[in-house]
């Protein structure tokens, strides 16, 4: 029949250009698979002058501990100075951070919200007082906690003079308090050994995840501060590196370990600014990433690469899933035998692309999960148990996806202080 021939093709269609467009992430899964760690070559390194920043709104309950692990860091302590944004914040951030030996700087903007306002704002600061002195700047989000070589690791890959920045190796704190805060911890681990550790042996750029990463001070001095404001400031600056030509590595050796929400509302509120976040960067940057495809060598790789990073694949699924049954429904006048046929092929249809999208989740999650075993210090039950509840958390961001497209987002706070489940401070192998 000709309508079934059309959903058929119409499916086939989409299944091939999402197997086209991310196949080489499948030479990203096996180079991490097979590559071994960097190491940092051994030998003396210059000891840059670093500041760590860290913009925090109502984080009194988290933010000291933070303070103690960079106080503690194996470095010179007279190259690395700590400064915390107290922005906006309603209770003693600001005091319990200048306690503990920050640099603290208060703000308050309630129409700028967010954290690229808030960088921008100390940058600012420093540039006018002249204290813009330092090397490169560290950003971390209060909840941190930083392994002690963090610093020296991060060092040692600057120092080779390529990065105008640099990511690193993002854990959890909170890894096995619940099955979403293991579905975050899980993620990040894959993007770290599966998307940076295969970029940087490549030479491609990486991208920068919201926290634990170092900006060169000569970057934020040539845009003037942070102006990057969308709801993910993050991947707008990775995109504007990759359009721009500049390079983003990655040093495995240098860890972070952060707080993963708890509670499935606030994990909808954070991955909601997040997708928001994601379709504003598409509507600022798509075309000039685009044209970045065909500048040649690495750049247009970048280019390419985080283009299919921002794209909405979540959308896309979501909306071929209901072109499916808008075609369905559509049927429903022809002959009784002609709906059910039509029917049957939807329900099949759907039925396969959700067994399909578990299947291949569970199988990236156990990849991780295998690859990174050592690294998340959880038995093995709780192991394997939150590799299969790992799709369902990822099935989650369908409709957070949808939601994100129609609904104004702003950026709201989490509530960090939640640490309950097994900390994680194991080196990294």
């Amino acid at each position: 029949m000709k309508t079934l021939q059309m959903i058929h093709y119409f499916n086939f269609v989409i299944a091939t250009v999402f197997v086209v467009f991310y196949f080489y992430q499948i030479g990203y899964l096996l180079l991490g698979l097979l590559m071994k760690h960097r190491k940092n070559k051994t030998g003396s390194h210059q000891f840059h002058r670093y500041a760590a920043v860290i913009s925090a709104r109502n984080e009194a309950n988290v933010i000291g501990g933070l303070i103690a692990s960079l106080k503690a860091q194996n470095y010179p302590s007279d190259l690395l100075d700590i400064y915390v944004i107290a922005d906006n914040c309603t209770d003693n951030t600001a005091q319990v951070a200048a306690q503990a030996g920050a640099r603290v700087y208060r703000r308050y903007n309630h129409q700028q919200v967010g954290k690229g306002y808030a960088l921008d704002y100390l940058f600012k600061c420093l540039s006018a007082s002249g204290k813009d002195v330092y090397d490169g700047y560290f950003v971390f989000d209060a909840d941190n906690y930083v392994d002690p070589d963090f610093v020296k690791e991060m060092n040692a890959t600057f120092d080779s003079g390529h990065f105008a920045a640099l990511t690193s190796y993002r854990n959890s704190k909170n890894f096995g308090a619940n099955w979403i805060s293991a579905g975050y911890g899980l993620w990040f681990l894959r993007e770290a050994r599966f998307l940076n550790f295969p970029r940087m042996l490549l030479g491609t750029n990486c991208a920068i995840s919201g926290t634990g990463f170092l900006v060169s001070g000569e970057v934020i001095r040539e845009n003037g501060g942070w102006p990057f404001h969308l709801l993910t400031e993050d991947i707008e600056f990775s995109v504007n590196c990759a359009i721009e030509g500049k390079v983003i590595g990655y040093c495995d050796k240098a860890v972070i370990y952060d707080e993963q929400p708890l509670k499935f509302g606030q994990s909808w509120t954070q991955r909601l600014r997040w997708s928001k976040g994601f379709y504003q960067v598409d509507w600022h940057y798509s075309w000039r990433l685009i044209k970045g495809f065909f500048q040649g060598g690495r750049k247009s790789f970048s280019c390419y690469d985080i283009f299919m990073t921002v794209a909405p694949g979540m959308f896309f699924t979501l909306a071929a899933i209901l072109i499916n049954l808008g075609m369905a429904f559509s049927y429903m006048t022809e002959p009784g035998y002609i709906a059910r046929m039509i029917a049957a092929e939807n329900i099949s249809f759907l039925t396969r692309t959700i067994v399909m999208f578990y299947l291949s989740l569970l199988v990236y999650g156990a990849i991780t999960m295998i690859s990174e075993w050592k690294q998340v210090q959880l038995s093995a039950l709780k192991k394997i148990l939150y590799t299969f509840t790992f799709p369902i958390f990822m099935f989650t961001y369908i409709p957070i996806s949808a939601v994100a497209l129609v609904k104004k987002v702003e950026w709201k706070p989490i509530c960090h202080g939640n640490t309950s489940g097994e900390l994680i401070t194991s080196k990294r192998n």
